[in-house]
């Protein structure tokens, strides 16, 4: 096993580790470990395609004419 040495954690966020670590019964070395597996191990997002596909779905969506709402609103109905 390899050892690696953290210095400079923020006070918050050890805190933050260690209340993590008492919930899921762990140590905080074993809370470490587990959150860098779980990070290292989760698949990579490609955003430009996601927005692309997002864009591509908005623009598929039927256009919202807001001033027949707006007119609704003036007169107090909802």
């Amino acid at each position: 096993m390899l050892n690696l040495t953290l210095k400079n954690i923020p006070k918050e966020v050890h805190a933050l580790l260690k209340d993590s670590a008492e919930k899921n019964r762990r140590s905080l070395n074993s809370e470490i470990l587990a959150r860098l597996e779980r990070d290292i191990s989760a698949p990579k997002v490609d955003r430009a395609r996601l927005a692309r596909d997002l864009k591509a779905f908005t623009d598929r969506l039927p256009r919202v004419d807001h001033r027949i709402g707006d007119r609704y609103k003036r007169k107090g109905l909802k």
